[in-house]
């Protein structure tokens, strides 16, 4: 048994310890945000946090997880506070309209928030190299980098 927290709520797993922390996610605990994208790492389609680290869940072994806090895209906008409010990217990524097939979304918004949460102020080559892991078919890369500064100016107060 392999117990961990997502979104904050308590979970006891019974897998083998070597299962894909997505696989957990998406067909055991049904968070079916976090998205299948390569299954090696290389696109940053499936990107959570694990204690507040940006992680790739397609190869993070559950058992590896276990005692952390993992948080998902249907949990980030609790960390933005209380209220069912949506996190200030979630709501940039609105803004910006970002998104085009939307696939990889997800994956960017929560490499973003890590972004943010290391650097809130990040200029035009921080966003790039932070953000270099995660792909985007539709090459919505223009739109991305501009909700990540409009989420990090909404952060800072307005600022930068």
């Amino acid at each position: 048994m392999i117990s961990f927290s997502v979104n904050k709520v308590d979970v006891h797993v019974d897998a083998p310890g070597d299962t894909p922390l997505l696989w957990i996610l998406r067909g055991r605990l049904g968070l079916t945000g976090t998205k299948f994208g390569c299954g090696i790492a290389q696109c940053g389609a499936c990107t959570v946090h694990v204690d507040g680290q940006a992680r790739r869940s397609c190869v993070t072994p559950v058992a590896s997880v276990g005692g952390s806090a993992v948080t998902t895209i249907e949990g980030l906008a609790a960390t933005a506070g209380a209220g069912g409010e949506l996190h200030p990217l979630q709501k940039a990524w609105i803004a910006a309209q970002a998104p085009q097939c939307g696939y990889c979304q997800s994956g960017q918004i929560m490499q973003a928030a890590a972004l943010l949460s290391e650097n809130p102020d990040p200029s035009d080559d921080d966003i790039s190299q932070g953000m270099a892991a995660n792909l985007c078919r539709c090459m919505a890369y223009l739109r991305i980098r501009r909700a990540i500064k409009l989420a990090a100016r909404a952060q800072n107060g307005g600022r930068g």
